[in-house]
This record gives C-alpha cells, structure tokens and sequence, in this order.
C-alpha cells in the first residue's frame, strides 16, 4: 500500500515584477505586470508506507514547496495528491493527527517558563492522546532521545542540543505515520546530527513509519535513505536506488592502490588524483575497473588494493552539473 500518492503535481506561482526607479514604481500602482514562477511541474512518484526516502535537489528545485503540499499548507495549482488516503488540503483533523512536518532543527520554545514535561502535556490535549498511548509515546521517545533527565526543567533552562531534541520528541508525541522531514539535521554539530539520524532510523524502524527526507547534508541520506528521488527545476530527474544514481551521474570508481615497488608510474592507469608516498588513488571509468585492477596485479608489487564508489556528495554534484548543462543544451 502506498502512503504517499502523487500524480502530475503543479505549483504556479504569479508574482509581480518591475523595473527599477520611481517612473516605474509608479507605473506599477496603476498597472501591475506579472510573471509565472513553476514550482513544481509535472511531478509524479509513490512511497509506500514503511519507506525512507530521500527527496532531493538544489536550492529552488521545489522540495519545500512539494513538502507543504504534502502536509497540506499549500493548495497545489494542478495534479492529486493521496497521502494515507486523504488529499492533504482539506487538513481533516484526523489526518493532521497522522502526519508530521518537521522543518530544519526545530527546537522547543514558545513556551518558556514551562517544563518539558508540561509542554507535552500540552501536545497531549491538543493532540487528543489518551493517557496510556501518551505515557507508551513519552516513554518510547525519552528513551531513543535521552529526555528522563530534562523532563522537569524549564524549557529556558536547556541547552540548544536539549531543546533540539525536545522539540522533535514534541512533534512525534502523538505518533504520526508519515513523516515530513526538512533539513532535520541542519545547524546542528556532527554529535548533535548524529544523535538525529540515529533516531529518526530508530523510530521509523519502530514504528513503520513512512519518511520522505530532504537535506544538503549527505550524512543524513546515506545514513537513511535507500531510495532517493532527485528533482530538478521542479520535476523528476531520478528516482531509484542510491547505487543507481552513481552508475547514472558518475562513470567512474575509485581504486586505491599500495605499492611495494620503487617509484612507480600510474599515470597510464586512470586518472591520478592523490598520491601519499606508496598510496595512490585513481579514478577509472566504471568498465574499465576490473581491466585496470588485473593490469595493476600483474605489474606491480600490490601490498593493498580497494576498488570504491565515489562519495555521495561527489555523486550530487556531478548530478547537478549533468542537469545544469541538459538545460544549456535545450535552451
């Protein structure tokens, strides 16, 4: 069953425009010019319930405006959207109950002077939880976050880790099945990030959560996402395993090699790109690995060789570039 539907979604927005100076601003008091901004265009992909997904893509790609569509604060301009079943824009408080959006490191904090455990309290009556989901939830999400020591503090009193966690906890009190993640990890130092990946894995793993994850940290999507759709100028460019996008955008892997031998020379074996007294790294087209590996053992006095796939953020952003420069072509 599929927890997230999209079909041929479209997000126009119209936004005024003008030149600059006073003539013009004047001008546009009495007749206001506009122009048509495509968010999204087109966009169609299933997540079924149970899935982690990386939705990725540049800056103005169109995943927060996607996100929102989702959660149901934006109204598209074209296309359907089924998430659980519902169409999000209607926002039935039922649905509302079953989805959470969570963009950037959302901290808690709009109310101060209480404590954690009362601002929970609070989610509870909003969230209508009854006392033994409640009491099951806090104590699910006290454990993977390590909240039993701050529960009876102050909100003003936590550190900025502590509310970080806190204010994710808040938002999963009530235990939704789909979660709408936006940067989670952004701001936050590497022990920090690492504890939210962590549990965002651990809870999804839990509960069956589907999560459809966008970030620029490529940490959080290697860590969590096996599927991953790419979107680019609004619209699909990729979707399917994180392996595949390698073998789509990047033709090459990495071998490296330790050497026994006195000053070799391996310029004729792929690309060099490093070199640390015996240890090279070359670049080779992906066909050409096994030709090179065997060609390399049979030369050389080999003390150690790894063949490796090039980085995800590498990956990405020769992704971006093979994208950027379709565009030039067809433009």
């Amino acid at each position: 069953m599929d927890a997230v539907e999209v079909d041929r979604l479209s997000m126009t927005y119209r936004v005024p425009v003008r030149d600059g100076g006073l003539v013009a601003a004047a001008r546009a008091l009495v007749r206001r010019q506009h122009r048509d901004v495509h968010a999204v265009r087109d966009l169609s992909f299933r997540v079924p319930a149970g899935q982690v997904v990386g939705f990725l893509g540049r800056n103005g790609a169109g995943k927060t405006t996607t996100l929102k569509i989702l959660a149901g604060i934006l109204h598209p301009t074209g296309g359907t959207v089924r998430v659980l079943g519902e169409t999000p824009w209607q926002r039935h408080n039922h649905y509302l109950r079953e989805i959470a959006l969570i963009r950037g490191s959302q901290p808690i904090g709009d109310a101060p002077e209480l404590t954690v455990l009362d601002s929970f309290h609070y989610q509870q009556v909003l969230y209508e939880i009854g006392e033994p989901a409640f009491k099951r939830n806090l104590a699910e999400l006290s454990e993977l976050l390590d909240l039993d020591s701050i529960l009876q503090r102050q909100v003003r009193a936590l550190s900025l880790g502590e509310r970080m966690r806190a204010g994710l906890a808040l938002a999963l009190v009530y235990r939704p099945k789909v979660l709408f993640l936006d940067e989670p990890t952004i701001g936050l130092d590497v022990s920090a990030a690492r504890i939210i990946r962590t549990f965002i894995a651990e809870y999804a793993a839990r509960t069956g959560a589907t999560v459809l994850l966008t970030s620029h940290t490529m940490a959080d999507v290697e860590s969590l996402c096996p599927r991953l759709i790419l979107v680019d100028d609004g619209a699909i460019a990729f979707d399917g395993r994180r392996d595949e996008l390698g073998s789509l955008f990047a033709p090459a892997k990495l071998i490296r090699v330790t050497l026994t031998d006195d000053d070799p020379d391996l310029t004729s074996y792929g690309d060099v790109l490093h070199r640390d007294g015996d240890q090279w790294l070359l670049r080779v087209g992906r066909d050409a690995v096994p030709a090179t590996t065997a060609r390399l053992l049979a030369r050389f006095a080999v003390a150690d060789l790894s063949v490796e796939e090039p980085s995800l953020e590498s990956v990405m952003d020769q992704a971006y570039q093979s994208l950027r420069g379709t565009k030039d072509i067809a433009s």
